[in-house]
C-alpha cells in the first residue's frame, strides 16, 4: 500500500482536490489543506525530508513580493470609480439615441458599450451590473425578449475578461511567465472580434425575429435639429476627419497592430475633442453651431473613456508604462473623470477601496494557497506526471489544444476564472511549451475560453450579477406607466446559451487564426542570429617593462 501511494502520490492528490472544491470549500484553504496533508503523508512515508516545509515562507514571500499583481488593486479600483461615476449611464443613453429606429439598436449599444467598458475597467461585476441596472430596464420597455436582453447584457459584460486591461490576463501572464503587455496587445484584436461575433448575433435576432429586438420608437429619440433631422451626417464627417488624422499622425509610424490602432484612436479623440469644443464655445458666443447636436453630445461621451484606454492601454503598448504604471495612471484618469463630472465623494472612494480591497484579498489567498499545493505537487513530480500526460496526447498541438480547451470548458461549470488560472494553467503552461506553442496564444485561447465560466449555468458569475439586479417581481415602468413581467432565472440562463456558443466559435477561431494574436511580435528580423559572425581584431601590445628590481 505504500509503494503504491508513493507511485501515484500527484493523480492522487490533484483527483482529492478536485472532489473537495467539488464539495464546495473555498478554493484558497482547499488548495492549502490538500498540499498541507500531502505534505505531512510524504514526509511520514519517507518521500520528503522532515524539513520540506521550510521552502513554503520564501514562497508566501515572493507573492507578496510579485510586481506584476500590483496591477490588480489599480484596475479593479479603477473600474469600481467609473462604474460609480456615471460614464456607463451616460455612454449607454447616447449610444442608445445614435442607434435610434434600428432594428436590435439597444442591443448594439449595449455591445458597443460593454466593449467600451471592458477596455477602461477591466472587472466583469462592474459591466455586468451597471448595464443591468441602466439598459435592462429600457430594454423591457420597449418590448425586448427577456432572454435576448438578457444574454446580451451578461455576455457584454464579460467582455471585460478578455479586452486588456483585463484582470484574468494579468493573472494568466504572471503564470505563464510572459509580458502582460504582450498579454494585452496579443488580445486586442481576438477582444474586437469577439465584440463583433455578439454584434453579429444581436444582427440575425433582429432579422429573423424582428419583435425579439425592435427598435426605439420615433417619440423617444432625442437630439434632434430645428428642422427634424437627427444630424447622423454631420457626425459622419467628424468621424472620418477623426480617422483621416489620426493616419495623417501615424503614416510615418513604424507601429503595427495594436500599438497603430491605439495611437491612431488616441490623434482622432484629440482632434474630434478640439472640433467639438471650438463648435460649443463659437455656439455660446454667436448661437450658431456647424456640429449637429448629436455630434457634439457623441464627442464629449465618448473622448473621457477613449482618452482613458489610450492613457492605460497606449502607454503600456508604447512602452511607456509597466502594466501597474498603466493602472495607477487609469486609477487616477478615474478619479478626475469622477471629479470632472461632480459624482466624487468620499463615500464613493471608500466603498471603491473597501471592494478593492476584498477582491485583491481573494486574490492573494487563493496564490498564497495554490503556493502551498504546487509546493507539494512538484515535489512529488506531479508536474512531470501532467506534462508526459499531455504531451503523449495523440494529434501533437491540435490534439493538445483540443483536449486542454474541452478540458477547461467543463471545469469552467464549477470554478471561476480566478481558480482556473491559479490551479491549472500553471500545470499545463510547461507542456504547452514542451510541444512549440507560443505561450501568449496559448493563454489568449484559455483566456477566450475562461470567460464560459461567467456566463455557465448554473455557477456563472454574470448570470448571478444580472440576476441580483433584474426585477424579480412585476413592477410599474416609471415611464410608461404599464405593468412588467419579472425577469426569471431560466429566461437569464436561456439567454446565456447563445454567447456561450459563441464564445466557444471564438476559441476555434483563435486557434485557426493564429496572426489575430501573433501580431504582438511586430514585424520580424530577416537576420539569421546563426550567421553573425563577431571577429576581434588582433591588437600586438608592447613589451610591458617593468624597470630593474630594486637592490
Amino acid at each position: 500500500m505504500t509503494a503504491f501511494l508513493i507511485a501515484n502520490m500527484a493523480p492522487i492528490m490533484f483527483a482529492s482536490l478536485v472532489i473537495i472544491l467539488l464539495l464546495g470549500y473555498p478554493a484558497a484553504f482547499s488548495l492549502g489543506a490538500v498540499g498541507l496533508i500531502f505534505a505531512f503523508v510524504g514526509i511520514e512515508l519517507g518521500e520528503f525530508r522532515p524539513d520540506f516545509l521550510q521552502a513554503l515562507p520564501e514562497r508566501v514571500y515572493g507573492v507578496m513580493n510579485n510586481d506584476t499583481l500590483l496591477a490588480i488593486p489599480f484596475f479593479t479600483f479603477m473600474g469600481l470609480v467609473l462604474e460609480r461615476s456615471g460614464m456607463a449611464e451616460d455612454l449607454l443613453d447616447t449610444i442608445g439615441q445614435l442607434f435610434g429606429t434600428i432594428r436590435g439598436g439597444l442591443a448594439y449599444a449595449v455591445i458597443f458599450v460593454g466593449a467600451l467598458l471592458a477596455a477602461t475597467t477591466g472587472v466583469v461585476a462592474a459591466s455586468v451590473i451597471s448595464m443591468g441596472l441602466i439598459s435592462l430596464p429600457i430594454m423591457l420597455r420597449y418590448g425586448y425578449d427577456r432572454r435576448m436582453a438578457s444574454g446580451v447584457i451578461a455576455a457584454s459584460g464579460t467582455l471585460a475578461q478578455i479586452i486588456p486591461p483585463s484582470l484574468v490576463l494579468i493573472v494568466m501572464a504572471d503564470q505563464l511567465g510572459k509580458s502582460v503587455g504582450d498579454m494585452y496587445e496579443g488580445a486586442f484584436i481576438p477582444g474586437m472580434v469577439l465584440a463583433g461575433l455578439y454584434a453579429g448575433y444581436a444582427f440575425l435576432v433582429s432579422m429573423i425575429f424582428p419583435k425579439a429586438a425592435p427598435g426605439l420608437p420615433v417619440e423617444a429619440v432625442g437630439f434632434r435639429e430645428p428642422d427634424g433631422s437627427r444630424g447622423l451626417w454631420s457626425l459622419g464627417v467628424l468621424f472620418i476627419a477623426s480617422c483621416v488624422f489620426g493616419w495623417f499622425m501615424m503614416r510615418h509610424s513604424e507601429s503595427r497592430g495594436a500599438d497603430y490602432v491605439v495611437l491612431s484612436m488616441f490623434y482622432g479623440i484629440l482632434f474630434a475633442f478640439f472640433v467639438a469644443v471650438v463648435n460649443w464655445l463659437i455656439h455660446k458666443v454667436s448661437g450658431f453651431r456647424f456640429l449637429s447636436a448629436m455630434a457634439q453630445q457623441t464627442t464629449f461621451v465618448m473622448v473621457p473613456p477613449l482618452f482613458l484606454i489610450f492613457l492605460v492601454l497606449g502607454t503600456i503598448f508604447i512602452g511607456v508604462a509597466t502594466p501597474t504604471e498603466g493602472g495607477a495612471m487609469g486609477a487616477a484618469g478615474a478619479l478626475i473623470l469622477g471629479a470632472a463630472k461632480r459624482r466624487l465623494s468620499w463615500d464613493l472612494i471608500r466603498q471603491a477601496t473597501e471592494s478593492t480591497a476584498k477582491l485583491s484579498a481573494f486574490v492573494i489567498f487563493i496564490l498564497i494557497g495554490a503556493r502551498v499545493f504546487s509546493l507539494t505537487f512538484y515535489g512529488v513530480n506531479g508536474h512531470i506526471w501532467v506534462e508526459h500526460l499531455l504531451t503523449s496526447l495523440p494529434g501533437g498541438q491540435i490534439g493538445f489544444l483540443l483536449f486542454v480547451n474541452a478540458l477547461v470548458f467543463v471545469l469552467a461549470f464549477f470554478l471561476d476564472f480566478f481558480e482556473l488560472a491559479f490551479i491549472i494553467i500553471p500545470l499545463l503552461g510547461p507542456a504547452a511549451e514542451k510541444l512549440g506553442i507560443d505561450l501568449i496564444w496559448f493563454g489568449i485561447i484559455l483566456g477566450v475560453n475562461m470567460q464560459t465560466s461567467f456566463m455557465h449555468p448554473p455557477f456563472g458569475f454574470a448570470l448571478f450579477y444580472l440576476r441580483s439586479v433584474a426585477p424579480k417581481e412585476s413592477y410599474i415602468d416609471r415611464i410608461t406607466g404599464k405593468r412588467m413581467d419579472p425577469v426569471t432565472t431560466g429566461q437569464i440562463y436561456w439567454g446565456a446559451v447563445p454567447f456561450v456558443v459563441i464564445q466557444v466559435v471564438m476559441v476555434v477561431l483563435v486557434i485557426m487564426f493564429p496572426g489575430m494574436v501573433m501580431h504582438y511580435k511586430g514585424a520580424a528580423s530577416t537576420i539569421d542570429p546563426n550567421s553573425i559572425k563577431i571577429e576581434v581584431p588582433q591588437i600586438e601590445l608592447p613589451p610591458l617593462d617593468f624597470g630593474q628590481p630594486k637592490q
